[in-house]
């Protein structure tokens, strides 16, 4: 079961407790983790004149009167809530606090970009969500206190150092089980170069073909099956899919049909160029999904903010 220990709640301009904030109180409860509520004040440049007149610097001011807010909205809970406001970028700022007092998980509530009905995240939820080291949960508005439907998308084939499988099954098991919540797993395969196999200059007869299918999808059936089996769950369990399509799809389809009210996934940094997921899968499923997410990265993700 995993377990948190350190918990940093982006507040993002929020003034009221949401559902975001009562679950991360919650789960520091539960856990017994330290939680720590945190904005960030973006600089402003002050006049001289404003300055002279304030007698002090406005953006001083301004993370003054903030973190006065954040004191009012964790004054009602009777648990120790710690409180901090910092100045800068703030994707930045939320990710060296990050790297400078050891926070194993990162929550707050979604920021839909202006205009973008149909799309759930902004911009700084994604920068979080690409670049954040350890993991980072973010709540959908409309979000319900309580899930229903947790979704955990898996790939037990992921290149060495890539996946993080085991860390997405003991979050998505050990908080369906805190929240009563049904659990989907998904995992979805194709055969690379199908298309060409089938059609191409390379083209296999269509019983040599089909024997690779089958071969591939047992490939992946044993491999999912021996990730499951720690959790007593099987591939063929109620609950479990295994798909032939592509990821991104496949995942968006079961989200919805639930539909999930979360999703737990990986996202994995491209070899060489850290802070970027690989392929389009994590990046496809997050702008479309209307789900709330819980994202992990491997052990060896190394985030390109310093």
């Amino acid at each position: 079961m995993k377990r948190f220990e350190n918990i940093l709640f982006f507040a993002d301009g929020d003034t009221e407790v949401g559902v975001a904030l009562r679950r991360a109180m919650a789960l520091a409860d539960s856990n017994r983790a330290r939680l720590t509520v945190v904005d960030v004040i973006e600089p402003v440049d002050s006049p001289k004149k404003v300055s002279t007149h304030l007698g002090r610097d406005l953006s001083d001011l301004l993370r003054e009167r903030r973190l006065e807010t954040l004191v009012g909205l964790v004054k009602p809970f009777e648990q120790l809530i710690y409180t901090e406001v910092f100045s800068g970028v703030p994707f930045v700022e939320v990710i060296r606090a990050v790297r400078r007092n050891g926070y194993d998980l990162v929550a707050k509530s979604a920021r839909p970009p202006a205009g973008f009905s149909d799309r759930l995240f902004g911009s700084t939820d994604m920068h979080l969500l690409r670049k954040c080291p350890c993991p980072v949960w973010i709540d959908r508005p409309a979000a319900t206190d309580s899930y229903a439907n947790i979704l955990a998308a898996v790939d037990p084939l992921a290149p060495t150092g890539e996946g993080c499988d085991r860390l997405v099954m003991d979050l998505a098991t050990s908080l369906a089980k805190t929240e009563e919540a049904a659990l989907t797993v998904v995992h979805a395969w194709r055969l690379g170069g199908e298309s060409m196999l089938r059609h191409g200059r390379f083209r296999l007869p269509e019983n040599e073909l089909n024997d690779l299918l089958r071969s591939t999808e047992s490939t992946h059936r044993d491999q999912l099956g021996a990730l499951l089996g720690s959790y007593d769950k099987g591939p063929e369990d109620p609950g479990v899919h295994l798909i032939r399509d592509e990821a991104a799809p496949a995942i968006r389809r079961i989200a919805e049909a639930l539909p999930a009210d979360l999703i737990v996934m990986g996202t994995v940094g491209r070899t060489g160029v850290p802070g970027f997921f690989i392929g389009n899968t994590a990046e496809e499923v997050l702008q479309t999904t209307l789900a709330s997410v819980l994202a992990v990265k491997p052990a060896g993700f190394v985030s390109p903010v310093q």
